[in-house]
C-alpha cells in the first residue's frame, strides 16, 4: 500500500492473518493493530464444547459492550478466571493477543462498534468477489491489481458522500490523528 501512496495508518483491523502484525509494524510502525472481535469469537466457539458455547459467547460479548477500557479489561480478566480451568489453551491464546484486543477503546465511543470488527472490510471484499467471479481468471497479476483498484475507486465514488455510523460526529477528532 505504501507504493500506492498510503502514507499513514492509524488503526489496522485484522482477522488474525498470520504475520500481518509483523508486516504492518515494518511498514507503518506508528499504526495500532486491532484483532477483529467477531473472528476471535469464532475461534473461541470452534474450541469450546457445544454446551459451553452460548455461555462463553455471551460473556465474551460483554467485553466490547463496556463503557471504557478499564471496565473491559476487568470483564476480560473475569472471563479468563472463569474459563481457564476448562479451556486453558483458549485463554492462553487470548492472553497472547490481549494488547491488540481492546485497541478500539482508544478511539471515540461513536465509532467503536464499527472498528472492533471487519464487517465493513468484508462487505467490500464480497463486492470484489462477486464482480471477479464472471472473469474466472486474470492473465497477469497486474491485471488483477488493476481490477481491484478500479473496484475500490468505484466503491469509493459510490459511497463518497455517505458517512458510516458515528464517523461524522467525530470527523474533527479523527482528522486530528493525521496532523
Amino acid at each position: 500500500m505504501k507504493p500506492r501512496g498510503l502514507e499513514q495508518v492509524e488503526l489496522f483491523l485484522s482477522d488474525s492473518v498470520v504475520g500481518m502484525k509483523t508486516a504492518l509494524a515494518k511498514t507503518y510502525p506508528q499504526a495500532h493493530f486491532q484483532h477483529c472481535l467477531v473472528h476471535v469469537m469464532r475461534n473461541i466457539c470452534a474450541k469450546v464444547r457445544v454446551e459451553d458455547r452460548e455461555a462463553t459467547m455471551n460473556e465474551f460479548k460483554q467485553i466490547h459492550q463496556q463503557a471504557n477500557k478499564v471496565a473491559a479489561i476487568d470483564v476480560l480478566h473475569a472471563f479468563y478466571t472463569k474459563w481457564n480451568k476448562s479451556y486453558n489453551h483458549v485463554i492462553r491464546n487470548l492472553k497472547d493477543i490481549e494488547p491488540d484486543l481492546l485497541v478500539f477503546y482508544n478511539h471515540p465511543k461513536q465509532i467503536r462498534a464499527s472498528i472492533c470488527s471487519t464487517n465493513m472490510i468484508e462487505s467490500f471484499n464480497n463486492v470484489i468477489k462477486r464482480k471477479a467471479k464472471p472473469k474466472a481468471e486474470f492473465p497477469t497479476e497486474q491485471s488483477l491489481d488493476t481490477f481491484i483498484g478500479i473496484q475500490a475507486m468505484s466503491y469509493n465514488d459510490r459511497y463518497f458522500n455517505r458517512i458510516h455510523k458515528g464517523f461524522g460526529q467525530v470527523r474533527d477528532t479523527l482528522e486530528s490523528y493525521f496532523d
